[in-house]
């Protein structure tokens, strides 16, 4: 019997064949499926007529020309021929590979018939790719605004939330990154305009700004336990809210705070203000029968330049006590009480900060320092200080060399300021002309002199460095990339490798997780989607959520790290927590607040189908979600979706009731919304991988019963394994690890890119998981894969204007 391992070629991202058709019915279809294992017996090295015959007479049941069931007939599909019909090739890679066809329950040949016509199709379609790969079409890309901030962050060092100017970007599959997502507006351009201005007053500074009033708001969801202190507030404070705010000059500010209280709020609290980690203010908070009045500090001296500011309650109570008010039981009289809310704490609801007043000037600040490299000592020392300057930041910018067209450009830009309020006007604005500038906020891809439409051509050094860093940084090169591609070396032999390892190696390659990572698994959705229904979930807070999202990334930042193997993500029995996540898991023997590696102590979790950002998002405010969970599964780790459900389906019915004085359980509701034939075919097939997390919240904490009903989590895999817990479920899934890998491969290579992967990207998918299939599947060698490889490294020029 050949094993998944021999094959070394693995399947691809194609479209999926519906699964409108699969039989999922459960324990009691196992023995039918088993008896159906009839026809013809596989031969060592079938021929590709032999495998025809294969297609004929079990796949042409469903997919021929009356029924185009998937919308595919395979009628006249011919294997010796499939790399002629190259696409409906890879639909059905995907689907052998992954056991899916024929459905279960439907007569199929014995033994790995099905394995080796997975492998004659992909041979097949990878010869025919050699040397004739279609790089596929996109156009350039802009950046971001997460890759904005970061740039930004880099370039001048000042941290921008680019979503007070830049409209949201456009998911494309999975990603933002996605050029067929980015068209190009009047109203773009000018919110581009604008925060180019903005940008370059924060960085410079302004001595004569004017006072102004920046309101802060705190969701109502975050938790002012005592044991919450909050990023960035002092050791010894609950609560309250810290910002980060940008003072343009050293002046006089005003700090206001704005709270909430409770029923029985106790009269008087402490609230320490602190700017830059010291303390400025201790104010005292009154409680009055009609409320709150706001508090606020005198004016206090503020240097220029971005600071975090922290107004924070001075704890005054220790041990356990609940933010908001539990429900006194659980009894269905309960559950039209609703939200509970806030109990006796007060709490932060926004910050007001205003000024300045009395300003003296612009001290020095870490943006200025990056900016001002020099300083002219005479005015005719001003102009080619200006050069210089503007010339070293535009280099950056740019991600290029500048020529001198350029610079005559940018220093046309100063003189106009400098004409109107001299040097470190003319430096601003520059510095504005350079954030507006085209080269900045676009990545252009040059291609060389004489190509011809369609025709395929390496990238620069240039280009090819801007692509890599902004894959594994999410940003611009640095000085040591820069340098390598100044020396003419980046395509030599190893050097592109070596940068690889180096950039991995360094702080800034967390975007993999704070950016692929993150999109690829839908972790944006956490706590925006979904948020848990106070009333059954009374201490889940925005800290609890945010602690969820930054396990996640962790857990997957040590797998590069550490160099692991992608299998880790399902199969890992460990993951990454601090005192408060961990209790919320019943971890014990974890303090503190800081993130650190930590052993499950039981099988009940494992991999990212154990994290708290993984479950939530997969719920629903009241309940959880089998279906989800299923389809989640499916469509982001399987990559093999479950086709839509035809119109006019029936609503879920999520009614409580069973009409019978008992609640129904999640299960219950799901057996009666599937009774309808319609919606069987899919949901036998979805129900059995979310019924497996089921013993999961909402929340992500661990439960035997719901609505105190014991919970029936009994369900069958589609290849007629019985799976009834997520370790059940990790092993079926692994049990076909080479499309676990190939779809990871896929949405790497589609984030690399900036283009979702299409069926004629599979056999480079393959190529890159063949070679690390031999280092168990490292994360070094999937993602140095993407890197060397065509795709990554070429371009197609295009055969009409974008």
């Amino acid at each position: 019997m050949r094993t998944l391992a021999v094959t070394a070629t693995v399947a691809g991202l194609g479209l999926a064949l519906s699964a409108g058709q699969l039989d999922t019915r459960g324990a009691s279809s196992a023995p039918k499926a088993a008896a159906a294992y009839v026809g013809l017996q596989p031969s060592p090295t079938p021929s590709a007529a032999t495998l025809t015959e294969v297609v004929q007479r079990y796949c042409v049941v469903c997919h021929n020309d009356p029924m185009m069931t998937g919308n595919v007939s395979l009628q006249s599909f011919d294997v010796e021929r499939a790399a002629e019909r190259a696409e409906t090739a890879e639909r059905m890679i995907r689907k052998l590979r992954a056991g899916m066809m024929p459905p279960p329950g439907n007569p199929r040949p014995a033994g790995d018939t099905l394995i080796m016509l997975a492998e004659a199709l992909e041979a097949r379609v990878d010869e025919a790719s050699v040397g004739t790969a279609n790089l596929g079409v996109r156009r350039f890309q802009r950046i971001t605004r997460a890759e904005y901030e970061r740039v930004i962050e880099d370039l001048l060092a000042l941290e921008v939330e680019a979503g007070q100017w830049l409209p949201p970007d456009i998911l494309v599959g999975a990603f933002d990154n996605a050029s067929a997502g980015q068209p190009l507006s009047t109203t773009l351009l000018d919110a581009y305009l604008r925060a180019a201005s903005e940008v370059s007053w924060l960085a410079v500074g302004n001595p004569e700004a004017s006072s102004k009033t920046a309101k802060y708001r705190n969701p109502a969801e975050l938790s002012q336990h005592a044991w919450d202190r909050l990023d960035g507030a002092p050791f010894g404070t609950r609560g309250g809210i810290v910002v980060t705010h940008d003072f343009p000059a050293d002046g006089e500010y005003v700090f206001e705070l704005e709270t909430t209280f409770g029923e029985g709020t106790s009269l008087f609290h402490d609230v320490d203000v602190s700017i830059a980690d010291e303390p400025v203010a201790l104010l005292l908070l009154e409680h009055q029968a009609s409320g709150s009045n706001p508090v606020r500090t005198e004016p206090i001296f503020v240097r220029a330049g971005q600071h975090k500011v922290s107004a924070a309650f001075v704890r005054r109570m220790e041990g356990p006590y609940e933010d908001r008010f539990s429900p006194p039981d659980w009894s269905s009289a309960n559950l039209g009480s609703g939200d509970y809310g806030i109990t006796a704490l007060p709490h932060a609801t926004e910050l007001l900060i205003t000024g300045p007043s009395n300003v003296i000037g612009i001290s020095e600040t870490e943006s200025r320092s990056r900016i001002f490299a020099c300083r002219p000592e005479s005015p005719e020392a001003e102009r080619p200080c200006a050069e210089s300057i503007l010339t070293e930041l535009a280099g950056k910018a740019f991600r290029r060399a500048l020529d001198q067209d350029d610079v005559d450009d940018l220093m046309a830009f100063y003189r106009q300021g400098a004409a109107q309020q001299g040097f470190e006007a003319g430096v601003r604005t520059g510095i504005e002309a350079i954030l507006s500038a085209p080269e900045f906020l676009f990545r252009f891809e040059r291609e060389p002199a004489g190509t011809d439409p369609g025709e395929s051509y390496w990238l620069s050094d240039e280009d090819l460095a801007t692509r890599l860093s902004f894959f594994l940084w999410a940003s611009s090169p640095d000085a040591e990339l820069r340098e390598v591609v100044a020396s003419g070396q980046l395509s030599e032999p190893g050097v592109l490798e070596r940068q690889v390892e180096r950039m991995l190696a360094d702080p800034r390659s967390e975007a993999l997780a704070s950016r692929f990572v993150h999109q690829w698994l839908r972790l944006q959705d956490v706590g925006q989607e979904v948020w848990p229904v106070p009333f059954y979930y009374p201490d889940f807070s925005a800290q609890l959520a945010d602690a969820m999202v930054h396990e996640t990334e962790l857990f997957f930042m040590n797998l590069i790290e550490e160099d692991r193997s992608l299998l880790e993500l399902f199969s890992a029995d460990y993951t990454f927590l601090n005192e408060r996540l961990a209790k919320h898991y019943g971890i014990e023997g974890v303090s503190g607040e800081e993130f650190r590696s930590v052993q499950y102590p039981n099988d009940q979790r494992r991999g990212v189908l154990g994290h708290g950002s993984v479950l939530l998002l997969t719920s629903v405010a009241d309940r959880t979600s089998p279906v989800i969970r299923g389809k989640w599964v499916m469509e982001v780790l399987m990559g093999t979706p479950p086709p839509p459900p035809p119109p006019n389906v029936p609503a879920f019915d999520a009614s409580p009731s069973a009409g019978q004085g008992r609640l129904l359980t999640t299960r219950e509701r799901m057996e009666a919304h599937r009774a309808n034939p319609t919606c069987n075919a899919c949901h036998r097939f979805i129900d059995p991988i979310g019924l497996a997390l089921d013993n999961f919240d909402v929340d992500g904490t661990w439960r035997i019963r719901e609505n105190g009903t014991p919970l029936d989590t009994r369900g069958v895999f589609y290849d007629g394994t019985p799976i009834s817990k997520p370790g059940e479920l990790v092993d079926v899934l692994l049990k076909r690890p080479i499309p676990l890998v190939r779809n990871f491969t896929g949405n790497l290579l589609a984030y690399a890119l900036g283009r979702p992967v299409e069926y004629y990207d599979q056999p480079t998918i393959r190529a890159i998981t063949r070679a690390a299939e031999a280092d168990g599947y490292k994360m070094s060698s999937l993602i140095m894969g993407v890197v060397t490889s065509d795709p990554f490294k070429m371009r197609q020029a295009q055969t009409t204007a974008n």
